[in-house]
């Protein structure tokens, strides 16, 4: 038995990106089901796990349902105490549960009008005074905790708290929202964070664009490193006979400094033309083959 992690879009899915960022970023595994927004509400489609009614739940190797995601931190640190989810250090650790909670309970109007949209990054956005007003909040909790740590992450090394900012840094980030050099700082070390490369290049490529998150504003270059030039291509042949995250024979091919690489499907392929260097296993083959 093993963990399952119930997730909804991840180009517009906020809680369920701190779900995952969970498993993901500290070496933790879970088998992963997804819940479309477009057809049908999430309550709808997690019917089978009520009283859940949200995404993320986690349902533990013993069949209980955690449908919180601040809740769903607490019980896997318990679980795997060595995985590093909250710091060792207690001053540290109170302040990142500190941060955690206020995250969790508070923003309400950057939330509201700024919807999490992977997929676009706007221009000429004029935050209303509520949305400044948090904004101005962040910077300052920011600011405090990364003084007192020494940084890069809120309590020095990456911990629950930064799992739980993610989704308001996407936000920062994709609104061009203005904050001190050093919130930017923090805002653009969960851009260059691998683990959230990699949620964000599935998003790109999996799921409807769907228009009660668009907004009505000019759209810019997405504000993250740049992203290395790739392409999906018809044919090989290809450098590689094995596709390099399911060892899987190669069916579907990209191409990327003239050079061929095969994956075992469309998804495995499409993400990695989204964001090459965010997947470690193409890098290695990339660079082995070099």
């Amino acid at each position: 038995m093993t963990y399952q992690l119930i997730l909804g879009d991840r180009a517009y899915s906020s809680w369920s990106l701190r779900g995952w960022l969970l498993f993901e970023n500290f070496g933790l595994s879970a088998d992963q089901r997804f819940v479309d927004f477009k057809p049908q509400s999430v309550a709808q489609q997690m019917a089978d796990l009520a009283p859940a009614r949200t995404v993320p739940t986690l349902i533990t190797p013993e069949g209980t349902l955690i449908w919180d995601s601040l809740a769903i931190a607490e019980e896997l640190a318990t679980r795997h105490p060595k995985a590093g989810i909250w710091p060792q250090d207690p001053k540290l650790r109170a302040t990142a549960r500190t941060l955690a909670a206020e995250m969790h309970s508070g923003f309400g109007a950057l939330r509201s009008d700024c919807p999490m949209n992977l997929r676009a990054a706007y221009a000429n956005y004029a935050p209303p005074d509520d949305v400044r007003a948090d904004v101005d909040r962040l910077d300052t909790v920011w600011r405090y905790a990364l003084d007192m740590s020494g940084g890069p992450w809120l309590c020095s090394e990456y911990s629950a708290a930064d799992v739980f900012f993610a989704p308001v840094a996407a936000r920062i980030a994709g609104y061009g929202l203005k904050m001190s050099n050093t919130a930017q700082a923090y805002v653009d070390a969960h851009l260059n964070d691998p683990a959230f490369r990699r949620w964000r290049a599935m998003g790109l490529i999996q799921g409807a664009d769907l228009p009660w998150y668009a907004r009505d504003y000019a759209r810019r270059d997405w504000p993250g490193p740049t992203v290395l030039a790739a392409r999906a291509v018809d044919t090989g042949p290809s450098e590689n006979a094995t596709c390099p995250y399911s060892g899987k024979p190669v069916t579907h091919f990209m191409e990327m400094n003239a050079r061929v690489f095969g994956f075992c499907n469309a998804f495995c392929r499409d993400k990695t033309v989204a964001d090459p260097e965010a997947w470690p296993k193409f890098m290695a083959l990339y660079c082995h083959a070099a």
